[in-house]
């Protein structure tokens, strides 16, 4: 899944590309206002995480921003600012989850992870997607069929969450694309094709019930149908 990170801070903003990308995202950073808000609304990604404090536009400018374009893309603040009063004006803007500085990277993970999920699938809190038989947990980054544990790849992994995440749908290539690569990574012909094979190969390999399926002309998809 794809996470836009509005970070000024330098450090924190390395830090937290670097770590949600450790932990399975794909994450592009601004850093002030602007470039969010314009990154934001050129997308396309499945969560932001905001600051507060930035320089040209204030978080609360950007969020009140993208929130008046039409999106409903979820929305985690990142802010200094810890009274009553800011945590219901960022949630009066449209914001749908508020995290306070300083945090614990697994913290925000799981916060992420959430807001993931009620997106999809209206509030369910669980961090295990499951079609049929096939279990991820989005915590540990970890896939089991039946009794079996499945080793992936990190961009294995990020295909099989995405499409499980939107089971029963057929996914475009360019929709993986978009959501599951960098601007700067360089994409060749028939990479998604290529990761796709592996997957269907460890998940699919030697069973008779197939869950993942190329719908030709169309794209991906996963399901227990």
């Amino acid at each position: 899944m794809k996470v836009l990170i509005v970070e000024d801070e330098s450090n924190l903003g390395k830090l937290l590309k670097e770590s949600l990308e450790r932990e399975g995202f794909v994450a592009e950073l601004a850093v002030d206002g602007e470039e969010g808000l314009y990154m934001a609304l050129d997308g396309p990604f499945d969560v932001i995480v905001l600051d507060v404090l930035l320089p040209k536009l204030t978080g609360w400018q950007v969020l009140e921003k993208i929130r008046d374009s039409g999106s409903r893309i979820p929305v985690l603040m990142l802010t200094a600012l810890d009274s009553i009063e800011d945590k219901v004006h960022g949630f009066d803007l449209g914001a749908d989850d508020y995290l306070p500085k300083p945090f614990d990277i697994r913290e925000l993970v799981v916060r992420i992870q959430s807001l993931l999920r009620r997106t999809q699938f209206g509030g369910i809190p669980s961090r295990v997607l499951k079609v049929g038989d096939l279990e991820l947990d989005m915590s540990l980054k970890t896939a089991i069929r039946g009794n079996e544990k499945i080793e992936l790849r990190k961009k294995e992994y990020q295909i099989l969450e995405y499409l499980m995440l939107n089971s029963g749908r057929v996914v475009p290539k360019s929709e993986l694309e978009e959501h599951l690569w960098n601007e700067e990574d360089e994409l060749w012909s028939d990479v998604i094709r290529s990761h796709i094979k592996n997957i269907r190969k460890k998940i699919d390999g030697g069973r008779r019930k197939k869950l993942i399926k190329t719908v030709r002309g169309m794209g991906y998809e996963i399901s227990d149908r």
